[in-house]
């Protein structure tokens, strides 16, 4: 029931769950145990091979919707901060997006980077967003749908393109939330502390954080690799012996 008062909040079909969740007693509140235990799983994120298929099934896909993506996972955006940008929040000479406060689940504005990929579709479809509508200011992403002409792409319209690209794909674990896991996984296994993705992904809770942390396999792969070098070195000294005997 819970999940499926989730769904009709996400479609925006109700404000809010009235399934009550427990509460982990943060802040000092009391912890409070839920009608129905959840079990907490690791975000699911694309191997290489899953990965390759998601932006080989992209590539079909119309410009604006290709640039949602790439912006998506540069900017380790959420859904409804991707659909609120504006062409002001944009600083295309130092490739930055300033996601701002009233658009974000925290609250807090926070500056992101995106690439050199997405700089090149940046210009290509702000070119063609002029053509088709004449706006050079405003909401970033229109709607080319008759229904909608000109307006804002809600954040109902891009859950529908995830999900075809999806089913292009045959990556059904593919979300909007996806792009966003697999940014900050990536930016913890190129080094970046836990304060630096904190603060790139706009979470309050740095427990929250730890979880992409772990999903690197970070701190495993060290541990992992020093063992290794260390147990090679003494048995290195231990086969040294059999050269000893020429």
């Amino acid at each position: 029931v819970r999940g499926f008062y989730d769904f009709l909040v996400e479609d925006q079909l109700r404000e809010r769950n009235p399934v009550r969740r427990g509460q982990a007693g943060r802040r000092g509140k009391q912890p409070r145990r839920g009608l129905v235990g959840v079990a907490h799983k690791a975000p699911w994120i694309p191997d290489e091979h899953a990965w390759g298929r998601i932006l080989e099934a992209a590539t079909s896909d119309t410009l604006r919707n290709r640039l949602m993506l790439c912006l998506a996972y540069d900017g380790a955006l959420r859904r409804e901060e991707l659909v609120s940008l504006r062409i002001g929040d944009f600083e295309p000479a130092w490739s930055l997006i300033h996601v701002r406060a009233e658009t974000t689940k925290s609250q807090r504005a926070r500056t992101v980077a995106f690439g050199a990929t997405s700089a090149q579709l940046l210009v290509v479809y702000l070119r063609q967003r002029t053509d088709t509508f004449g706006k050079v200011d405003g909401a970033l992403f229109l709607s080319t749908s008759r229904r909608n002409l000109g307006a804002g792409v809600g954040a109902s319209a891009w859950s529908k393109a995830v999900t075809a690209i999806a089913g292009r794909a045959q990556v059904p674990e593919l979300s909007t939330h996806t792009l966003r896991h697999l940014r900050l996984t990536d930016l913890a296994r190129a080094g970046w502390d836990i304060d630096e993705i904190a603060q790139y992904a706009g979470h309050r809770d740095l427990s929250t954080t730890l979880t992409y942390l772990h999903l690197s396999g970070r701190e495993l792969a060290a541990k992992f690799h020093a063992a290794s070098a260390s147990l090679h070195a003494d048995q290195e000294r231990r086969l040294a012996a059999l050269a000893s005997m020429w």
